[in-house]
């Protein structure tokens, strides 16, 4: 682990600015430029609001903010889990010409990601003070929280991102159980109140992202201090993850070229 935090270090100038390059990119290339990191959750949202509350007739208060933050939460880990599949191969021109910790393209992905992250969880306050959810002392977890997230992402990203290069239907696999996890993840309902028995510990504690989704719900709309047992065993599980993955890259980044080749 001294080699990864020492090539932090050395990097770290190269992954601020791939990151705010590739911000610019984004931007540049789209026609609503910076208004787009807003329509796109808040139009997900109005989706999800019109089928939970007209369709199923939900009755969970302040729904809107309910959505967004589970949305703000998944939509980061789903970027960057699906990203992470081809995240070598498609920055083929820089690992084939120099040396570059491979890791780096995911701290590089994760930044723009967090960026577009921070922007919606303003939009989530902004939501607050319009549905006059209630403000505690409470909300301060949510830094806490968005760390838990981020290790846990990285961690997982990291593993994809090596697996990646060897296995071409990987991305087909991911694209189909993202899908099955958005809906066991209860971004549009509550699995607490909905889900019962061994069911809710599978769907709500074996599963991360729906565990950190709760828990932020439950410091942001309801005012309630996190489940700290479950986010800290998430913590140190996130944290032996992240070993895993950076051990396993440092291991074989060498043969990633030739594979590609």
């Amino acid at each position: 682990m001294k080699r990864f935090f020492n090539d932090v270090k050395k990097y770290w100038k190269y992954i601020m600015y791939a990151t705010k390059s590739e911000l610019k990119n984004e931007i540049i290339n789209s026609y609503l430029g910076w208004l787009w990191l807003i329509l796109e959750p808040l139009a997900f949202m109005l989706i999800y609001t019109f089928i939970a509350t007209v369709v199923f007739n939900s009755n969970v208060p302040y729904f809107p903010v309910f959505v967004f933050v589970g949305l703000t939460c998944w939509n980061f880990f789903n970027k960057m889990i699906v990203a992470s599949v081809k995240l070598v191969s498609s920055n083929r021109d820089t690992v084939t010409k120099v040396y570059l910790p491979k890791f780096v393209l995911l701290f590089v992905k994760m930044g723009v990601n967090i960026f577009k992250m921070l922007v919606s969880l303003c939009m989530v306050f902004i939501f607050m003070l319009f549905y006059r959810v209630p403000l505690t002392w409470n909300l301060l977890y949510i830094i806490p929280i968005l760390i838990i997230l981020i290790v846990i992402t990285f961690g997982f990203s990291s593993i994809i991102m090596h697996y990646g290069v060897f296995m071409e239907d990987l991305v087909n696999l991911t694209n189909i159980f993202m899908k099955l996890l958005f809906y066991m993840t209860g971004i549009f309902y509550d699995i607490a109140s909905r889900i019962e028995g061994v069911y809710r510990f599978i769907l709500l504690d074996v599963n991360p992202i729906a565990n950190i989704i709760y828990n932020m719900r439950r410091v942001v709309i309801y005012g309630i201090g996190p489940s700290n047992i479950s986010l800290f065993i998430w913590f140190v599980l996130g944290l032996g993850v992240c070993a895993i993955g950076i051990r396993t890259i440092y291991k074989y980044e060498n043969t990633y070229v030739k594979v590609m080749r």
